[in-house]
């Protein structure tokens, strides 16, 4: 059995987040990952590059992190824009 979730137009909701993170491209973002134990890691910075499966943020600090959009979706990171 396959679920889907779905919103009230019928777009799965990672296709949701791709267009909403499509449409901050080039844009500055805050990233917080929730990392084990409570404890959280908040990046800064621009996202670079979109892919089908995954995203890529390169930080103030120069450093590319590639994410996946399903990160978003289970509460894994948080985006601020």
């Amino acid at each position: 059995m396959v679920l889907c979730l779905l919103d009230i137009r019928g777009y799965n909701m990672i296709d949701k987040i791709k267009l909403d993170i499509s449409s901050k491209l080039n844009k500055k973002v805050n990233i917080k990952i929730n990392n084990i134990r409570n404890k959280a890691e908040i990046l800064e910075g621009v996202i670079k590059e979109l892919y089908s499966r995954i995203f890529v943020v390169e930080t103030i600090d120069g450093i590319k992190r590639s994410f996946n959009y399903s990160d978003i979706l289970t509460g894994n990171i948080e985006l601020d824009f």
